[in-house]
């Protein structure tokens, strides 16, 4: 893997990474419109915090109301837990590119809280999977299960529920290559987009 630092994303695709198609390719069922896609993911990122945060507050409750003191929900833990968040960002990215074997570029536009990685290397179906949900189970899933096990570890709940909310996009391309993408295909990604194609038997 070589990680390129690429700086700040100019909001045109053309501007990322990208190579030739192969024969037979096909591109990802997603929206075209880059808008229209960043709106879904936003919705869906907002659905996906509602049910964290919704299981994160019940568990926490029940384990204060355990101890007679249901109030203790308001925890400093929210603020450590925010923190860790915004800190592993960079980090998600990375856990990203390690699964890359050839050159991946890093890119930012922190205005428009634009965050990725872009790599054009062919990928078999299980490491773009793997690659996808990494960092979200590193960062979210973990912390989560762990604040589940223990709940006066709130930070890691808060942590975790942050992270997970986060990785609605990764969720989308786990989803679409699971549903699209047959067992012998190979993914690619060009640009912001994601296809696969059949390799040549030999």
């Amino acid at each position: 893997m070589r990680l390129h630092n690429a700086g700040k994303y100019s909001g045109n695709e053309n501007d990322l990474p990208q190579r030739e198609h192969p024969e037979g390719y096909v591109p990802f069922k997603e929206p075209e419109d880059m808008k229209k896609f960043a709106l879904q993911m936003n919705f869906l990122a907002i659905a996906i915090l509602i049910v964290t945060l919704g299981l994160f507050y019940f568990r926490l409750f029940r384990w204060h109301l355990a101890a007679g003191d249901p109030s203790g929900i308001f925890s400093k833990g929210f603020i450590l837990g925010f923190v860790l968040y915004l800190a592993t960002l960079v980090p998600h990215e990375f856990l990203h590119a390690i699964w890359f074997k050839e050159d991946v570029y890093y890119h930012h536009n922190l205005k428009q809280g634009m965050l990725f990685v872009v790599g054009t290397e062919d990928m078999p179906k299980w490491r773009f999977i793997a690659m996808s949900m990494c960092p979200n189970i590193a960062f979210g899933f973990i912390p989560y299960i762990l604040f589940m096990i223990w709940p006066n570890l709130s930070f890691l709940g808060f942590w975790g529920a942050m992270a997970i909310a986060s990785g609605a996009g990764d969720f989308t391309n786990v989803y679409n290559c699971l549903t699209q993408v047959p067992k012998s295909g190979i993914t690619y990604m060009s640009g912001m987009h994601s296809y696969w194609y059949m390799p040549e038997k030999v």
